[in-house]
């Protein structure tokens, strides 16, 4: 069965093609480096991921781009909260998103972009839109003129008629038409833009404005605008037309509408060949948000839930959906998985058993194996409903259970395709930790052994062998055994 997708451009479900054949292109709109990630930004991620899987489950080489955006007025008003200036926020927050993906087992983008370095091409995006006729010049800013573009809208359905003025009095009073947006803001940052998004630890609204970056332009000294970003890093990295872009669906429009019209203004070629969109995650009948402060961190969520909890719980609804966060569904989602754990240790612990043999054939529990391949795959070709998959794999659960407590002998074959069922298909593709092949866990406790073997290697550099001979003492207690060599030291786990 073909990959089949519902593309947000078309509203229409389609037949997956990618440019190539054997690449796939994919941008997801990265966030904002102002605030904490939450448990929403954390589900987009995690669809992402299992998009990015799921690609490479069926042979795509995957090149996967991600933005941070590091310029913008919600970062200026964190200064002096987080850093002293606007690049020191931004970075803070970079660093704990990097902390937060690598906690929830995320395969590593090819590229993570930051706007303060594509600040030239965004300058040369904007030129080659002014030189086109779609974009003009007004007092220093440049903005984008929507009247030039006939398929403005086409994204969104909006109609430019339709649509309500944007930006402040000032920056209205510049635009030719209500709709037109900013690719390049004159100046710096006006206190008054970022007092509604300061905290009461943050620096006076004046002060914080002061740290704002600015760059020089053919326009004169000032900013990047908010949607022109995008388009200049993917293209940078994915080339004018790429295959798969995603994002929040709160993103389609202003955000995502504008970031077509004036790439394809700019380049004359179609943009994003397949828009995919995820919900947003529900607290109380409210859509999660930093900006109405009822989000839980995604730090918070793996501390109290753990890794393979949450992302049962975000697998558990298809990418699109809009997902209700409580106590309840969580706990809905710990019995998931605990069900599917249990029954992948059964299954790893009666295959390692003298009872398992060759010649115990248990039908059942083949033809479940195979059947929740089937019903797996079919599930993720059919607009990636992880919902669906992960339905197969609970059956897998049950007929492991019930494989194990009911015979004496057990059908070795059978569970060793259904614990390499559990490994490929919750593993690699859902990024659960079955065994060692995923789990976040492992990969924490390498990065502390690797942590200690440096702080020995300093400390015999510097001669303090025996402060280095007690740290290797240490790891040997807890079940980590080193060897020295020529290249440097190297480890096992016991």
């Amino acid at each position: 069965m073909t990959l089949q997708v519902t593309n947000t451009l078309t509203g229409e479900r389609e037949a997956f093609e990618p440019v190539n054949d054997e690449e796939v292109l994919l941008y997801l709109c990265g966030l904002t480096t102002s605030d904490p990630a939450h448990v929403g930004h954390a589900r987009t991620w995690t669809h992402t991921d299992v998009i990015h899987r799921w690609l490479e489950y069926l042979g795509y080489d995957v090149r996967h781009v991600e933005n941070f955006t590091d310029v913008n007025e919600k970062i200026v008003a964190r200064v002096g909260e987080v850093g002293q200036d606007e690049a020191a926020v931004a970075r803070h927050y970079t660093q704990s998103f990097v902390e937060d993906m690598r906690a929830l087992n995320l395969k590593r983008a090819d590229v993570y972009p930051r706007v303060s370095e594509h600040v030239d091409e965004i300058i040369a995006m904007v030129e080659t839109l002014v030189d086109g006729g779609y974009a003009y010049e007004s007092n220093g800013s440049v903005y984008f003129d929507v009247t030039a573009d006939p398929d403005y809208g086409k994204l969104s359905n909006q109609d430019v008629d339709d649509s309500e003025a944007r930006g402040d009095e000032d920056e209205r009073a510049e635009k030719r038409n209500p709709a037109d947006f900013a690719l390049w803001k004159a100046g710096g940052v006006a206190p008054e833009d970022i007092e509604e998004h300061r905290h009461d630890e943050a620096a006076p609204a004046e002060e914080a404005a002061e740290q704002a970056q600015t760059w020089d332009s053919p326009w004169g000294e000032g900013r990047p605008g908010w949607h022109i970003e995008c388009s200049a890093m993917s293209t940078t990295h994915l080339g004018e037309t790429f295959d798969v872009h995603v994002a929040g669906s709160d993103l389609v429009f202003p955000h995502n509408e504008n970031e077509i019209a004036q790439s394809e203004c700019a380049t004359g070629q179609a943009f994003a060949n397949y828009w995919l969109h995820t919900g947003m995650v529900q607290v109380a009948d409210e859509k999660m948000s930093s900006s109405l402060q009822n989000f839980t961190t995604a730090r918070a969520a793996i501390e109290e839930f753990g890794v393979d909890v949450l992302r049962t719980f975000f697998v558990s609804t298809v990418y699109s959906a809009d997902p209700t966060f409580s106590e309840e569904t969580l706990a809905e989602a710990e019995e998931r998985w605990e069900r599917l754990e249990r029954g992948y240790e059964r299954a790893v612990e009666a295959a390692d058993s003298v009872d398992a043999v060759a010649k115990a054939p248990d039908e059942a529990l083949r033809e479940t194996v195979e059947a929740t391949r089937a019903d797996f795959e079919a599930a993720m070709n059919d607009d990636l409903n992880t919902r669906e998959a992960m339905a197969a794999l609970l059956e897998l659960a049950s007929a492991v259970h019930a494989h194990v407590d009911e015979r004496d002998r057990y059908d070795y074959p059978a569970l060793k395709r259904a614990i390499d069922a559990f490994e490929e298909l919750g593993g690699d593709v859902f990024g659960l930790s079955f065994g060692s092949r995923a789990g976040g866990e492992v990969r924490v406790a390498e990065d502390l052994v690797e942590l200690v073997l440096d702080l020995r290697e300093r400390e015999r550099e510097a001669g303090n062998y025996e402060r280095a001979d007690e740290l290797r003492d240490r790891l040997d207690d807890a079940g980590v055994e080193v060897e020295d060599s020529d290249d440097g030291p190297t480890y096992r786990f016991e």
